[in-house]
């Protein structure tokens, strides 16, 4: 018979249970001793129904306070003496699952959730040295070997693994949360590392900075493929790894999210005459393609090719075009109010940074081009199945439209996949404060964007397509989208605000562990949700390759580097062309 993971002794306990509500305990201290050693966080095993069982708390509170009693008179005489003063120590836990040594033919078994409340009274014993490294090594046992997903360690018991569900913690969609310089490009770079190791992982990352471009960089043995979104550089003789987004791949509020001015009295007038154009030129498409099941079914949303000159042409004809009266000329239907729509048209028509959505290549224009670049991001053949794609070079302004219509863009091929032919594709969102803002701070733009992610967020998990949501300002993230996550990598955060984020999307019973989120050292985390059966404390492991986010030693390098003047002309240069070429 195996040996019960958790054996107590009389040294090991700490007091009994003084009271109970719901989901927390409170614990009467008889061994002051042992309190000392009691830090927030520290698990307690409470005594269950059974010799076989024990509930798990953990503590949350610990507090002393000082009576003053009348002395015993058996001791001190008829004379008396002064009152005593009497400490009383307590505790208190909140309760967060069950232990059983024996459970039908399992042995030394973890569940969330306690199925029965303490009772008054019964022993609590400190779980420590030992007893914390047999039910740490147990928590990551009930998971299959092909389902674990190492992190790192426990702080409570460093020589412990601590073990995710990959399943839960990508199927879910999961969030990694953290202030600057707190470690958390490094976790993210870890968990591509682990996914890597997996036969046909399909992870996208969205990367707003550049720096996982030494993932993929083979001379260190990196692991990804990455892509760029086109540049200014890129429009003459865009390489291999360069990814356009035509104007035409955009449904139509989209695009007139970018070009519509909606205080504009004339903006129906505009919307109106865009939208019968666009559809008009893919009808026109379909017909030289001759795609007629197609063109029975397209709408003006469907991503088919169209001429954005010929688009011009026709809104400058119903803007200069008169009508026909009984004395003659008359002002024509449309004349004159297309005017400042066709202005900021043309406007990103000539601006070359938005090239790689309004100048793309003469094949970007074909009708077989999209499954294509779609085959290259959910591919995982011959080349990596995680994919970096660097939005450094896309402009702020159009950042939000860029990623919605690429995520939506990739959602929708999923969603119309057959059910039996998906695989499960993952969104990392890097930076997502940049483009998925809470959305009474967002404008026209950025609710593009958020529209296409919330659709994810809400509905992605039936159809195999997740988010990851990595951001160092999460009161500053769409409310929709981080409630919909169900795991947390929450790292270091010092702004009360984003602390109360956390806090508002935890369980309430659970709340209280945001208290050491200021206090987390650089590379450690709080690990919460249902990839883990216990929330906890984590120190992650380093990375192979780090990713380029490192912080500069500012003191050091301003001993040791002077600043050359070759690299501050070339700057100036790549500014001035917009790019990095």
């Amino acid at each position: 018979m195996t040996d019960a993971a958790l054996q107590f002794s009389e040294d090991d306990k700490i007091g009994r249970v003084a009271s109970v509500d719901t989901s927390r305990v409170a614990i009467d201290v008889a061994n002051s001793q042992l309190l000392t050693r009691i830090g927030i966080g520290q698990l307690v095993a409470i005594r269950g129904a059974t010799e076989r069982e024990y509930l798990i708390s953990m503590t949350e509170r610990v507090t002393r306070t000082v009576r003053e009693e009348l002395p015993d008179f058996e001791l001190t005489g008829e004379d008396g003496g002064l009152l005593a003063t009497v400490p009383t120590d307590l505790i208190r836990a909140v309760l967060i699952g069950t232990f059983r040594t024996v459970e039908g033919a399992k042995s030394n078994t973890f569940k969330r959730g306690a199925d029965s409340f303490p009772q008054i009274d019964r022993e609590c014993f400190v779980i420590e040295g030992a007893n914390l490294q047999r039910f740490m090594g147990i928590l990551g046992a009930g998971f299959s070997e092909d389902e674990r997903l190492k992190l790192g360690t426990f702080v409570a018991d460093r020589s412990a693994d601590a073990i995710a569900s990959g399943d839960k913690f990508f199927q879910r969609h999961a969030a990694i949360l953290g202030s600057t310089g707190s470690g958390k490009s490094w976790a993210v770079a870890l968990i591509l590392e682990r996914a890597a190791k997996l036969k046909f992982p399909n992870i996208i990352i969205f990367d707003m900075h550049g720096e996982y471009a030494p993932l993929a960089d083979k001379t260190r043995d990196g692991f990804a493929c990455r892509f760029r979104i086109a540049g200014p550089g890129d429009l003459e003789k865009p390489g291999d790894d360069v990814l356009f987004l035509p104007y035409w791949l955009l449904n139509r509020d989209e695009m007139l999210s970018m070009i519509l001015d909606r205080s504009d009295q004339n903006a129906p007038n505009q919307a109106s005459r865009f939208t019968l154009h666009v559809r008009t030129l893919k009808a026109e498409t379909l017909d030289v393609e001759r795609r007629d099941s197609v063109k029975k079914t397209f709408t003006v949303d469907s991503p088919i090719p169209y001429d954005v000159k010929k688009l011009v042409r026709l809104l400058e004809a119903d803007n200069t075009t008169k009508g026909v009266g009984k004395n003659g000329p008359v002002k024509g239907e449309w004349e004159d109010k297309l005017t400042r729509f066709l202005s900021r048209l043309e406007a990103k028509l000539d601006d070359r940074r938005y090239g790689f959505m309004f100048a793309p290549p003469d094949q970007a224009m074909s009708y077989d081009w999209l499954t294509e670049q779609v085959l290259k991001l959910f591919a995982s053949d011959d080349r990596s199945g995680i994919k970096v794609i660097d939005f450094s070079e896309v402009p702020a302004d159009v950042l939000p439209v860029v990623t919605g219509t690429l995520a939506r863009l990739l959602y929708d091929v999923q969603f119309w996949m057959s059910p039996k032919d998906r695989t499960p594709v993952t969104l990392l969102c890097d930076e997502a404060h940049l483009y998925l803002p809470v959305r009474d701070d967002a404008d026209v733009v950025q609710r593009q964007a958020l529209g296409s992610f919330e659709r994810i967020a809400k509905e992605g998990r039936k159809y195999g397509f997740s988010l990851l949501v990595v951001s160092q300002r999460p009161s500053d993230v769409s409310r929709t989208i981080l409630s919909q996550c169900n795991n947390f990598l929450a790292l270091r955060l010092t702004n009360e605000t984003d602390q109360g984020v956390i806090k508002r999307l935890m369980p309430d019973s659970l709340a209280g562990l945001t208290s050491i989120l200021p206090l987390l050292d650089t590379g450690e985390a709080l690990l919460l949700g249902d990839a883990v059966l216990l929330p906890t404390r984590i120190k992650l492991d380093i990375p192979k390759i780090t990713p380029d986010s490192a912080t500069r030693d500012f003191w050091k390098e301003w001993g040791t580097l002077q600043p050359q003047n070759h690299a501050i002309q070339s700057a100036i240069e790549c500014l001035r062309s917009q790019t990095r070429i």
